[in-house]
């Protein structure tokens, strides 16, 4: 037991042990500074020194142009104009959309498909930034005829069923034999409908496209999103006409019936109709023959 105290006493010792650190001239031996120094002085004023040296060039890196040279740091202004350009470029391609369809528009006056005096860049502009839901639909000549010709087709309204105050017809998206009908119990909320290769697909009411991408399971896939909380879903399909956020009218062709996707067998069109946030079998409100 008096080894440990011994031992610490040495210890003790040893750190506050004083040793003299000199500076001579080499020449003549004349001495020009000295120091009295211990072991525990050098381990503070060590310590001390890296602190302040780690601080100082923290604040140097922090306060001062050199972080940006710093791999992977931003500074403030480069976030800003980061920033800015983001915003501009949006703005420029939300011009350039809007330009896109004005000379599609100009195009289609030039082939005599419209009446010139419809045309007004202005009033197009304002058109496209409206709220989808406030702009007019109403269907053009070509469309009147479509309808009238799809409405021999179609046996059923789910509109009519759902709400008293709705009057629009469901164009059938596509006809062909049914390979699978809905089924509840194998969650299979949906119809498949047997068509040729390239057959169009149409909507089957007026409405935006909220999605039109490819997926793994059920390749190209559009959705629509109609009123009074209707969606229809258009899986398998060979190609897609129709990019998401575009507005579709009823009965226009929105793709293709295809066979892509890793869930299919053959080209068919995958259809369901959503209301309200639930599903319903298709085939109680459109004819598919």
């Amino acid at each position: 037991m008096a080894k440990k105290p011994k031992k610490g006493k040495e210890i003790k010792k040893k750190l506050l042990h004083k040793y003299r650190l000199v500076i001579l001239n080499e020449n003549t031996f004349e001495e020009k500074i000295s120091f009295k120094l211990s072991r525990l002085n050098v381990f503070v004023t060590g310590t001390l020194f890296i602190i302040v040296l780690i601080g100082f060039t923290t604040l140097l890196i922090a306060f001062s142009p050199l972080r940006e040279y710093i791999p992977g740091y931003s500074s403030t202004r480069l976030k800003r104009q980061a920033t800015e350009l983001t915003y501009k470029t949006d703005s420029l391609v939300t011009v350039l959309n809007y330009t896109n369809k004005y000379l599609e528009n100009v195009r289609l006056v030039l082939r005599g498909d419209i009446e010139n005096n419809e045309m007004n860049r202005d009033s197009l502009f304002e058109r496209y930034k409206l709220d989808p839901s406030n702009i007019n639909l109403a269907p053009i000549q070509e469309d009147l005829q479509l309808r009238e010709e799809v409405e021999l087709e179609d046996k059923y309204n789910l509109f009519e069923r759902t709400s008293e105050n709705l009057g629009n017809i469901l164009f059938s998206p596509v006809s062909g034999t049914i390979s699978q009908g809905y089924d509840l119990e194998k969650k299979h909320f949906a119809v498949d409908v047997v068509a040729p290769q390239d057959s169009p697909v149409k909507s089957v009411a007026d409405g935006i496209a909220i999605f039109s991408e490819w997926t793994a399971g059920t390749g190209y896939v559009i959705i629509i999103e109609h009123k009074d909380d209707l969606i229809s879903v258009y899986k398998h399909n060979g190609s897609l006409s129709k990019a998401q956020g575009e507005i579709v009218k009823a009965g226009e062709v929105i793709a293709s019936v295809g066979n892509t996707g890793e869930l299919t067998t053959g080209p068919h069109l995958h259809f369901e109709l959503w209301v309200k946030g639930k599903p319903v079998n298709p085939q109680d409100f459109i004819d598919f023959n």
